[in-house]
């Protein structure tokens, strides 16, 4: 039995694959524990995984600094940025959890962990959730900061590979306090801690389907797809099942975890596109009611949250931000989708899932009532979408993500 430590920051969408990831190395006889944020404990004791809080504590019911970080063009330098400034206080914690550890599986943001696993001498497995992270010159993605430039693919890998080399320049000021603490460490001098150091030598799980991104000759040495590591818990409340018994299959839009935070006319939108087609709807709005009306039209109705693997098969279509947690569960549904990116990887997935067939995009400056009503009936009565979308449902259901990362750490801690 070993014991491993797995490391992850973020929203939802960067915390369930490990639980899912970490269920099934339990099961196999290992010790895991989870480091993360303490607002997660509950989450994860409640799959009687261990658990260490990790500072930062990120919060999602903190809309301020939610909607700080989904800014469509600074929004992931804010996250790198807001990390990095606490890599010390990250760095505490990890090394006081890991005193025991025999390996760390670490996120692309916990810089801290990568830190630790130099010092302690740790064997350590890396992670992507999302193609973006790569920033292949052979497979191009399409970055919030120049969502433009993924059209100059057609000048070849040499061209995007100097584009990338010089982005990876413009950001070293972002993560400068964890070069800093590196050398405070004694540590050997590192490369780029976001697109270098942030991939282990002894194997990255690109934690995706191989459909979503085939793999490509510039990423990592020892880069393994192993495909979506689905976290399935709980069933739809009581109400969402009764409404959807009542009926034909709705339209979803939901916006996960974070870009529900800064929502702004979104869900106001939707209703009206609703309205305009004549069709019932479901709104998962988190927490808040998105000034949505407290008496919906009838066929409408609104959830604060249902989980996606349990409601997303019962929908005619969804509408969703593009989050890589949001896109594994609609792309394993088998249902259309529209995507309206905010931020981060998810205008990368959008281009994706839109490259497969099975989905539209629409940018947030033009989700308007009209044009998502008009982009919906396309989804709805042109029969590819749905056809391409169960083709790819039962071809990532052949994958199973957590089986396959769970062989490959199995395999790294026993050598």
């Amino acid at each position: 039995m070993a014991r491993i430590l797995i490391t992850t920051f973020g929203s939802f969408g960067d915390v369930y694959p490990y639980i899912a990831l970490g269920t099934e190395l339990q099961r196999r006889g290992h010790g895991v524990a989870i480091a993360t944020s303490a607002s997660y404990q509950a989450r994860v004791e409640a799959e009687d995984l261990a658990f260490s809080a990790i500072r930062p504590d990120i919060d999602l019911n903190n809309e301020a600094l939610l909607s700080y970080v989904m800014d469509a063009r600074h929004g992931s330098e804010r996250v790198v940025r807001y990390l990095a400034d606490v890599v010390h206080e990250s760095y505490t914690d990890t090394l006081e959890a890991a005193r025991h550890a025999d390996a760390i599986v670490t996120h692309p943001v916990t810089f801290a962990a990568v830190l630790v696993a130099g010092k302690l001498g740790l064997r350590w497995i890396s992670t992507v959730l999302a193609p973006l992270s790569f920033l292949s010159a052979y497979d191009p993605p399409v970055s919030p900061l120049a969502p433009w430039l993924h059209s100059l693919r057609i000048l070849g890998p040499r061209f995007m590979k100097g584009f990338w080399d010089l982005g990876r320049k413009q950001t070293l000021p972002w993560v400068r306090p964890i070069l800093d603490l590196r050398r405070e460490l004694g540590l050997s001098p590192g490369k780029h801690p976001l697109f270098d150091d942030s991939h282990s030598p002894w194997a990255v799980l690109a934690l995706f389907s191989r459909y979503l991104a085939p793999a490509q000759p510039d990423w990592p040495l020892h880069t393994v797809v192993t495909g979506f590591p689905f976290y399935d818990h709980g069933g739809l409340p009581v109400q969402l099942q009764d409404f959807l018994s009542a009926g034909p299959p709705p339209v979803m839009f939901t916006l996960g975890s974070s870009a529900v935070s800064a929502a702004g006319t979104f869900y106001l939108d939707s209703l009206a596109a609703v309205r305009k087609l004549g069709c019932r709807a479901v709104f998962l709005t988190g927490t808040r009611p998105q000034g949505l009306p407290v008496n919906l039209p009838a066929g409408t109705m609104a959830v604060p949250y249902a989980p996606h693997g349990a409601a997303f098969p019962h929908a005619a279509a969804l509408v969703h931000q593009g989050g890589i947690g949001t896109t594994a569960q609609a792309l394993r549904s088998g249902k259309p989708q529209l995507v309206v990116p905010f931020a981060h990887d998810q205008f990368d997935n959008a281009a994706r899932v839109h490259r497969l067939g099975v989905a539209e995009v629409l940018q947030r400056s033009h989700y308007r009532p009209h044009r998502i009503a008009q982009s919906l009936r396309q989804l709805l009565e042109e029969s590819s979408y749905a056809s391409a979308a169960t083709c790819i449902s039962e071809r990532i259901r052949t994958e199973n993500g957590c089986q396959s990362a769970a062989d490959i750490i199995e395999r790294i801690v026993r050598t």
